[in-house]
């Protein structure tokens, strides 16, 4: 009964009644205000669309765009056409901002407004447009990045699908640059895009990768190129003119989405396609400051592997001849088609934060220092055993080699194998023959002397520990000459590796 009356009084209370009176009001003006601007959201949205040209009419201009833009006789797809005219209006200014900041929310609430803002005012430069390719420049343009420049030469065929990150059936054989605007504009139409439908090489190097037309040079370029040569020419461009560029290594044949690295390419040692151009670049001199995303997954049996030609095929004529252009594959790559799709997202990962702003802080790839450093003392103490062999009581002797010239010779040279057997475990580098003279050189005498070894890259060839140790006492100490212990073909081999070294070593 008590409690009853007091909350008789309280409700009959004036001054409760005030109070409810100000809190549903309240309520009702937020209300009204949310929902006024909700409708006023919904208002803008539809007058954007509504001032798009209706394609009721048949005998519109827009009738006559193909799915391009260029003109046609014949009709187009309808949603194209509506894609292409937003497309247009968009890129000429006519486009709600407040809608581009609410399609691009996520990215700005990450990377800060500023960071967004760099991102929109950025031109990027997308060399290959293929499954890794088209991945990165459809994340791109997802981000924010306005303006994309798309070389590519190539088509889209039946192949294409199982990877390509736009591509329909309604896009086999339209050219791939083609393809991703046409795709793209319908999700973000302010994006201006720079098709050149040509064949990147080092010959047109400084067009392909000049400036945009307002003359502002690209704030990054993204190497997606399949082919070893252009890929080079590519990326010594991009060195020599420090061009920001990051490339994307051998996606074909993978299957382990954990060993995807972004590293130096000095640093990427266990990718087919990373160490060819890795060889062919540190021939001109260049070894490192290079990003690349790799992948560190090594192959093994039942795993995919390039598929060989058919007989018939060789029979045909020179197999280079049968490739679509010059110097390009011929033979069928296997390709799992998520594989190209990350390399392509982490391609543009490192591009957005990096026109960002946003601190990059890689995992360093998990390296096989402790290895190097056993080969690099192993080489150490058979160097100074041989020095005895001259001036018995050597010690301290130093080498002039350093753990990147020990992971060259093994990883890039020997392929981490033995040149004997071929065998891959417990593996050492040793002189292959046996100097006439001291292999040490002085400096100084007293307590200020430096002895030092002669041994250079072309000396030494990888074996096992058991081999070597059989070489180094029958070589080395008995005096046996390499043809009484190897037969022809193996010294021929060690012979053509040394030759290889002795070509490399003028860029140490």
């Amino acid at each position: 009964m008590i409690m009853s009356s007091f909350i008789t009084e309280t409700l009959a209370s004036p001054r409760f009644q005030l109070l409810a009176t100000v809190v549903l009001s309240g309520a009702t003006v937020a209300s009204l205000l949310l929902g006024y601007q909700a409708l006023e959201r919904e208002d803008r949205l539809s007058e954007l669309k509504n001032s798009i040209p209706s394609l009721a009419d048949d005998s519109h201009h827009t009738q006559r765009l193909n799915s391009f833009g260029g003109s046609s006789e014949s009709a187009v797809d309808k949603e194209d056409a509506r894609n292409q005219a937003l497309a247009r209006r968009a890129q000429a200014g006519d486009f709600d901002e407040e809608l581009i900041l609410e399609q691009l929310a996520r990215n700005r609430a990450f990377l800060t407004p500023e960071g967004l803002d760099k991102l929109r005012d950025s031109f990027v430069i997308v060399v290959g447009c293929g499954g890794v390719g088209s991945h990165c420049v459809a994340s791109l343009a997802r981000s924010g990045v306005s303006k994309i420049r798309l070389i590519d030469f190539d088509q889209v065929t039946l192949s294409s699908l199982n990877r390509h990150a736009v591509a329909t059936l309604a896009d086999v054989g339209i050219p791939k640059v083609q393809c991703l605007q046409r795709r793209l504009i319908a999700i973000a139409p302010w994006v201006k895009f720079d098709l050149q439908q040509e064949k990147f090489d080092g010959t047109v190097a400084a067009t392909m990768l000049g400036a945009w037309e307002d003359g502002r040079k690209p704030d990054f370029i993204v190497d997606a190129i399949d082919n070893i040569e252009t890929k080079v020419e590519l990326l010594k461009y991009c060195y020599d003119h420090k061009l920001p560029v990051i490339s994307a290594m051998g996606a074909g044949c993978k299957s382990d989405p954990t060993r995807i690295i972004v590293g130096d390419i000095g640093a990427s040692k266990d990718d087919g396609l990373s160490r060819a151009t890795r060889r062919r670049l540190k021939l001109q001199g260049i070894t490192s400051g290079i990003p690349v995303v790799y992948s560190a997954e090594q192959a093994g049996e039942g795993k995919a592997e390039l598929l060989p030609l058919p007989d018939e095929e060789f029979q045909k004529g020179s197999v280079g001849d049968l490739g679509a252009m010059p110097n390009f594959r011929v033979r069928i790559l296997p390709v799992l088609g998520t594989m190209p799709a990350i390399f392509g997202m982490t391609a543009a990962n490192h591009v957005i934060l990096s026109i960002a702003g946003y601190p990059i802080d890689y995992v360093p790839a998990k390296g096989r220092e402790k290895m190097y450093e056993g080969i690099l003392a192993y080489v150490q103490g058979s160097e100074e055993k041989l020095a005895r062999l001259f001036e018995p009581g050597t010690v301290g002797l130093k080498t002039p080699l350093t753990l990147g010239d020990i992971a060259f010779l093994a990883e890039e040279l020997y392929h981490a194998r033995s040149i004997i057997t071929g065998i891959p475990t417990r593996l050492v580098l040793i002189r292959w023959r046996k100097p006439e003279t001291t292999s040490m050189n002085v400096i100084g005498e007293g307590t200020d002397i430096q002895k030092s070894s002669t041994v250079r890259l072309r000396d030494l060839v990888c074996m096992t520990k058991e081999e070597a140790t059989r070489h180094e006492g029958e070589i080395f100490k008995a005096g046996k000459a390499l043809d009484e212990m190897y037969d022809a073909e193996t010294i021929a081999r060690v012979e053509a590796k040394l030759a290889e070294a002795a070509k490399y070593e003028q860029y140490r």
